[in-house]
């Protein structure tokens, strides 16, 4: 038996829920207690505003605070819900949105200097979304430069600490959403996914991250709406929250379809199967990569609490999966060399230069022909990855196979890097076959959070989210807990 990590209660009673400061609580607790009338909107939202005033100068996960915004629209909530309108599921409650989407009247940075005045003339499908729903935007939260690297930190906003550790990333692209999740500054945060930039973050930080299918939650974006290919077929958007169970309120809203994106598909969000216990592949070690013992520990702790709920788990690895990895780094920056590099060496601040030119070196050069011969294999891959799924339709693996990276480690060498692509695989692997995947935190170890991720079959969300609060449950753990015993 592996040993447990160290928690902190996850779940307070109904009397003590009653008790805590209302930034404190869940996206469905406050949901449900504006609903009832037992608070307003604007109550919630400056009570989450005063805790991002006391904890943001310290972290730096949002540059921008939008306090008269989210107090004037929180008014306006409740003079709806005083004249009897009807209230969307997210009906009072405070999110933030990454600086690298869309938000009406706010520029879209990307984390970039020289985009700083990008002013989004319109919401991207999502904001819409929260929006209808009566999510209260609170912020924006911190990306690295063109939202490419593992870290976050760029020379327009700064860095954004990981809250349990300064020495280690917060993770990226989606690090600002992650650590304000983590220390309180809104229950539910907006964040994309192409490499690991929602799953990553939420693991560094200790929060849960939803990775959704490619074609769940519709992308587009108005100031930038030529997307390259290799982005098309594996970035997404999703939620980072603090409970599983905000994930699936959250993915509920950010699922509302949109013509502005081509790929979105109307596939149920329940299915009569959702909570059944089902076969669980657990990947515990890398085939040419020594895992972290903390990692390894993580993962057959979540085994043995599936197993108790009735998954039957069973050790294997997923077909092709170091190739998958590979194929990922290879489609995307053979791409980027097309459709990135060229901005990031005229806009880019060092930081992300150096990474490019590290991601970059030894990825062969690619032509027409490699390219296709490319997209070929990877449909070829996926074939045997669904399969793998009907099989086990539930894959238990880490989010990295390190600790948290020290911070700016992907600029130190090319050597480094390719380490840390390494550790990364199972994050790549399942980005490059559009593939949905949720990151869930089980304690504390050494100081770090520590989780593992669950990937499942397209479309199928349901599935990791019921597996998900089984360990949520079992583990008991709240990052913000645990933070709070610190202060």
């Amino acid at each position: 038996m592996p040993n447990i990590p160290m928690t902190l209660p996850m779940t307070p009673s109904k009397s003590l829920t009653t008790s805590l400061p209302l930034w404190q609580l869940s996206a469905q607790d406050l949901a449900a207690r504006i609903a009832r009338r037992e608070v307003t909107a604007t109550q919630v939202t400056q009570s989450v505003l005063d805790r991002i005033d006391a904890v943001n100068p310290t972290y730096k996960a949002l540059p921008e605070v939008l306090h008269a915004q989210a107090l004037a629209a929180a008014q306006q909530a409740d003079q709806a819900q005083a004249a009897g309108l009807a209230l969307g599921a997210l009906h009072g409650v405070p999110v933030t949105i990454k600086v690298n989407v869309d938000t009406a009247g706010r520029p879209t940075t990307d984390g970039i200097v020289a985009a700083q005045h990008n002013t989004a003339a319109t919401d991207s499908p999502l904001v819409s979304a929260l929006r209808k729903a009566g999510a209260i935007i609170v912020g924006r939260s911190n990306t690295p430069a063109f939202s490419l690297r593992w870290f976050t930190d760029n020379d327009l906003h700064g860095r954004t600490l990981n809250p349990f550790d300064a020495t280690r990333t917060p993770g990226g692209s989606s690090g600002g959403a992650a650590c304000a999740v983590a220390t309180g500054m809104g229950p539910i945060a907006h964040g994309n996914d192409y490499g690991g930039s929602v799953r990553y973050p939420a693991w560094a930080c200790g929060v849960v991250g939803l990775r959704t299918t490619v074609g769940r939650v519709p992308s587009y974006k108005a100031t930038g709406p030529n997307r390259l290919i290799s982005n098309q077929q594996m970035s997404v958007q999703g939620p980072l929250t603090r409970t599983v169970g905000d994930a699936r309120l959250a993915l509920k809203v950010m699922a509302e379809g949109s013509a502005l994106d081509p790929q979105w598909v109307p596939a149920p969000l329940h299915y009569a199967d959702s909570a059944r216990p089902t076969q669980v592949a657990l990947f515990k070690q890398h085939p040419y990569y020594a895992a972290d013992a903390s990692v390894v520990a993580a993962l057959e702790q979540a085994a043995v609490w599936l197993q108790a709920a009735g998954y039957e788990v069973e050790e294997v690895e997923p077909p092709h999966f170091e190739e998958a990895a590979t194929l990922w780094h290879h489609l995307v920056f053979n791409d980027m060399r097309r459709g990135g590099q060229p901005a990031i060496e005229k806009m880019g601040d060092a930081s992300v230069q150096a990474a490019m030119r590290h991601y970059l070196s030894g990825v062969p050069v690619w032509d027409r022909d490699d390219y296709l011969e490319a997209l070929t294999r990877r449909f070829n891959i996926l074939r045997d990855w669904v399969v793998f799924l009907e099989k086990y339709p539930v894959l238990l693996m880490p989010n990295s196979w390190e600790k948290q990276f020290p911070l700016d480690d992907d600029t130190r060498s090319a050597e480094r890097m390719v380490q840390m692509l390494r550790a990364q695989s199972p994050q790549l692997s399942t980005a490059m076959l559009g593939l949905p995947g949720l990151a869930v935190p089980t304690g504390v170890e050494q100081g770090l959070p520590v989780g593992v991720q669950l990937v499942t079959g397209r479309f199928r969300e349901d599935r990791a989210l019921a597996a998900g609060e089984v360990i949520e449950r079992a583990a008991n753990f709240s990052a913000l807990g645990y933070l709070l015993a610190l202060e």
